[in-house]
């Protein structure tokens, strides 16, 4: 299975210890091709010097998101190119799982609370201590579909 994982890169890295415990997760159900964002080493100013630019970035985690069977979103950081995998990935009907932490106090957008649709695209509020049991019941349940 290829797992298309989405965080916050440019848009603020604070929460890059919670991506590492999901992107750790994920890899025991398949082939997390965006494992990168959970790299400490990672910041805000993103890839500049590991590719040939913006284009080739987009270029290639378009190419993934493509290949992916599913998309696990972390989404309590907010982040335009978070929201832009997010909304490709909804044209192209993919399973979307958003992750989002009301502890955060932040309200998440009505754009990706209200695509929820109980079937392609869920939002599942979470706490730390919460994401491993939901990844696994999501999983889970993706495996009998």
């Amino acid at each position: 299975m290829h797992i298309y994982f989405c965080g916050s890169i440019r848009g603020g890295r604070q929460d890059v210890s919670i991506y590492q415990k999901i992107v750790q997760k994920l890899q025991t159900y398949g082939e997390v091709l965006t494992e990168h964002v959970s790299h400490s080493q990672l910041s805000e100013k993103g890839e500049y010097a590991v590719l040939k630019g913006d284009q080739a970035i987009h270029q290639r985690d378009m190419d993934w998101l493509t290949l992916s069977d599913v998309i696990v979103a972390e989404v309590t950081q907010p982040s335009l190119g978070v929201g832009y995998e997010l909304g490709r990935a909804v044209a192209m009907e993919k399973r979307i799982l958003c992750l989002f932490r009301p502890s955060s106090e932040r309200s998440l957008s009505a754009m990706i609370r209200g695509a929820d649709d109980g079937d392609l695209v869920q939002v599942q509020d979470y706490t730390e201590d919460q994401v491993e049991a939901i990844l696994e019941d999501y999983f889970a349940k993706l495996s009998k579909v």
